[in-house]
């Protein structure tokens, strides 16, 4: 499928394929559908991020796949850590050719941990004027 190529081109797919855990082995018996390719699945995954439309608006024709697979694949993705991994990936092939230019970049404090919830603050002071005395 053409689209497939155009949103996952040959030299990206390289480079995610051995990040993407392995899939699940099939049950003997009742097996069930035969999974969507990975790559398909990424293919949606991309369409829908750069197009901005919901999962279910996805048109299952021109992937190959529904958007709740490709959904449900991209959670599954995420919690085996697949892209940290890609990105560290990427960001040392671009090291490598030196077209990593540090002196243009935006940090963004959203992937950085605060460890125990970051510093804590003294208790909050009453920002009240002088406490009313008991009526009871």
């Amino acid at each position: 499928m053409w689209v497939i190529e155009e949103l996952v081109p040959d030299g990206l797919w390289e480079r995610i394929a051995p990040l993407l855990p392995p899939p699940k082995p099939r049950r003997y018996r009742y097996p069930g559908r035969r999974p969507v390719e990975d790559r398909a699945a990424l293919a949606g995954i991309v369409f829908v991020l750069k197009t901005g439309i919901n999962w279910n608006q996805l048109p299952t024709p021109l992937v190959g796949c529904s958007g709740v697979t490709c959904w449900r694949r991209l959670r599954d993705w995420t919690e085996a850590g697949v892209w940290p991994a890609l990105h560290e990936l990427l960001l040392d092939q671009l090291r490598a050719h030196g077209d990593l230019d540090l002196d243009r970049c935006a940090v963004d404090g959203s992937h950085v941990r605060a460890l125990k919830g970051g510093p804590k603050s003294g208790p909050r002071r009453s920002i009240a004027g002088v406490r009313a005395p008991s009526t009871t």
